[in-house]
């Protein structure tokens, strides 16, 4: 098994073989809580001018948006998982558009990437059990970063753990993701910026292989892309 790890946008644009896009902090965090609530289907979108569209022609769908960290006028939620706790989520489609996850998704599947699934700190493991299990001959691991333009050292993290396990090598990283509290994840605790980045973020962000099940990006019939939980 032949295994790369990229980064950003233009990683994700050279993806080959089954791809794994990573989001930390906090796209993908927050859809395994969306999935594990009951939502059975998410819509990544790339565009927010398509999203907006999206939700006009179904405004039964919840429609989360973000751009720079916060909450886009006019969706119905942003982008963090803390602030969505409480909200009736069974049997829902969600929208979801954001800085840099949904953008990994949408560029990877662009570039003829054979199969994607996402990733984050809290399914990480169970996404390298999904690997092991296909056995591909190619992957690609994908840390998309901060907007997809500069790197994120959770991403790499979770991508290096990905990595690790594939390979069998030992790897502790929820002492790793913990000691975050003071670098990449010092944001959450500014008090200045709560609203943006609350604080409970980082914990739930960082609860390593809390969810033991893969999302998945399909397509729906028709022919846009989606991602479901498998």
């Amino acid at each position: 098994m032949d295994i790369q790890i990229l980064e950003l946008i233009e990683g994700a644009r050279k993806a080959q073989g089954l791809t794994v896009v990573i989001d930390v902090f906090r796209a993908f965090s927050l859809e395994c809580y969306l999935f594990d609530a009951g939502v059975v289907r998410i819509y990544p979108i790339g565009s927010l001018e398509d999203a907006f569209a999206m939700k006009k022609a179904h405004p039964d769908y919840i429609l989360c948006g973000e751009r720079k960290g916060a909450k886009v006028e006019g969706c119905d939620f942003g982008n963090s998982p803390c602030q969505m706790e409480g909200a009736d989520l069974r049997g829902k489609t969600v929208i979801h558009t954001t800085s840099a996850g949904t953008q990994g998704i949408v560029n990877a599947a662009a570039a003829g990437a054979e199969e994607i699934v996402t990733a984050s700190l809290v399914n990480a493991n169970a996404v390298a059990a999904y690997i092991r299990k296909k056995n591909p001959e190619k992957v690609s691991i994908v840390a998309m970063g901060k907007a997809g333009l500069a790197r994120a050292d959770e991403d790499v993290l979770c991508a290096e753990y990905i990595k690790s396990v594939l390979e069998g090598r030992p790897f502790d990283v929820q002492a790793r993701a913990d000691a975050m509290k003071t670098t990449a994840g010092a944001h959450f605790f500014n008090p200045d910026t709560q609203e943006v980045y609350p604080e409970k973020d980082f914990y739930l962000s960082t609860r390593c292989n809390a969810f033991d099940f893969v999302i998945r990006v399909g397509k729906d019939s028709g022919g846009r892309l989606i991602t479901e939980r498998v």
